[in-house]
Formats: structure tokens, sequence, C-alpha cells
């Protein structure tokens, strides 16, 4: 089951009888204009999603900032979206995919085996010399995709802690939030403890594609994955630890997603954090 889309690719499927859907999920922490950039630029047919009110419940101190929405608001979404049986979904944002690969973990976990990521994200379009298109588009026709739970595996704060006691798990945040050195979002710094930083933008390669399928094995065996290791990842609030899960997935690797993540966690006076660049 392919995780990505190459430009190529996505622009020869557009011209097709039976193009995708594609959904633009223009979202980045602190900035809260993502419809307002997606109207300035998109690719053309792009649906805009919003991240905060489509792919997520209310935030709470248990659940954290993006609790995972229930299968029947993703449904409800995916319909709005267009999104119809057997029709493939790619995906995409301007920030190398760290906040598209939500839509993209989130439908994959509701069934949806045609839904990719745009390898490269809108910037691998923009180099393309791709055209764009402005303004906002007449609402697709609402599609008729029919949801059910499964496939991709979730944990909970019990869960997360067992896995860094006696599997691995993934600290997708930047450094030195890991190290508890900066905090600009959540109620404590650190990580949990007997986590492993592996940031999420170590993933991708500079021009924002992902690294090739043997980088990224190498990567994660270094970070402790093997054969027959339990897997589970974390990161701010269960967004950019959806796309460590699918770069694990181009590498061979299996892994859950814990998503309440960091927010959720420092949110529990009873949960400890670790501090420093170890485990």
């Amino acid at each position: 089951m392919s995780v990505t889309t190459t430009v190529s690719e996505l622009r020869d499927l557009l011209d097709s009888d039976e193009p995708p859907v594609v959904l633009d999920v223009r979202w980045a922490l602190g900035d809260p204009h993502g419809h307002e950039h997606y109207a300035e630029g998109h690719i053309p047919g792009a649906v805009y999603v919003d991240l905060d009110r489509e792919l997520a419940a209310p935030p709470s101190a248990a659940g954290g900032r993006h609790p995972l929405p229930s299968l029947d608001d993703v449904q409800a979404a995916a319909r709005r979206w267009g999104v119809r049986a057997g029709r493939p979904v790619v995906v995409h944002d301007d920030l190398g995919n760290t906040a598209a690969a939500r839509a993209w973990w989130l439908l994959r976990r509701a069934g949806v085996s045609g839904v990719t990521l745009l390898d490269g994200a809108l910037g691998a379009w923009r180099a393309a010399g791709l055209p764009l298109e402005s303004g906002l588009p007449p609402e697709p026709e609402p599609g008729d995709i029919v949801l059910a739970d499964g496939g991709l595996g979730v944990t909970d704060a019990d869960g997360a802690a067992e896995l860094a006691a006696s599997g691995l798990l993934l600290d997708a945040r930047a450094a030195e939030r890991y190290r508890g050195e900066v905090e600009p979002v959540d109620p404590r710094a650190g990580h949990i403890p007997g986590a492993v930083s592996a940031p999420t933008g170590e993933n991708l390669a500079a021009d924002g594609t992902f690294l090739p399928a043997d980088a990224l094995r190498k990567r994660f065996e270094e970070k402790g994955a093997g054969p027959a290791t339990r897997i589970g990842v974390y990161c701010g609030s269960g967004v950019t630890a959806a796309h460590q899960i699918a770069a694990l997935e181009i590498a061979g690797f299996d892994a859950v997603l814990f998503p309440g993540s960091w927010s959720a966690w420092s949110s529990d006076p009873s949960r400890p954090a670790a501090r420093g660049d170890q485990p």
C-alpha cells in the first residue's frame, strides 16, 4: 500500500477521467490563517480541510489539544470533501505534510486504503511549475464514503508509558522540546520518561519529500526499531506524530499513535516528566 503520490503522478491523475479528491490541510502551529492561505493559491480543485474543526474534537485536559474526532464526524467531513468509495484521495499541506498526515492517518484508520500524501507537499507542486488557482471554489459534490472503525492503532497514556518501558516510544517533537529547554504551548516542559527523541523534520529531505525507504529504515533502526519491536509515537498534540507513522510505514514498520501526546500527558500532574537528551 503506497504512502505517497508524486507531483507528476498527481498531475496525470488530475487529467484522467477519474481524478482523485485533493485535500489541502493548510495548518501550522501558531498560524490560524490556513483558509486565507488556501484562498491565495491552491492546487486546482483541491478542497480545504480545517484541521482544528474537521480533524480533531474539541480540546480538553484529558484528550489534549487535538483529540481524535468520532468516526461519525470523520465520515461526515469526508463526505463534505467529496470522498467516494473507490475514489483515490491525495492529501497535502504547505509544511512537508506534517499537518496533512493527520488527515491521511484518520482516513487510513477508518478503512480508506486509497489515500496518499503528496510527496513534497505544495512546495513540490510549485517547484514543478504547475498552476495554482486562487479564490474559494464552490462546495464539492457530496461523497458517499462509508467509514469503518479499525486499521491503524492507538494507545493511551498508560499504553505510552508501557511502550516507553518495554517497547519503543518515539517523541516526534523538535529536539529542544524533547530536552525540556522550551515549551511554547503545553503545561510542562520535558518528555515521557523512556521515550526516544525522533524529530519529525528528520524524516524529510531538503526539498520536503520523504527520505528514501532505506534511509528511513536506517534512521528508525538506530532509534531502536526492529522486526519485532512494538512502536508508539507521540508529539505535542497527535498531529505531527501521524507524519512519523507515515515515515515508519515507508520504512517497513507499524506503529500506534498516542493521540493526546504531550499536551495530555503534561496536563496530568501524576505523570512524570523527564528532561535532557536521554530517554
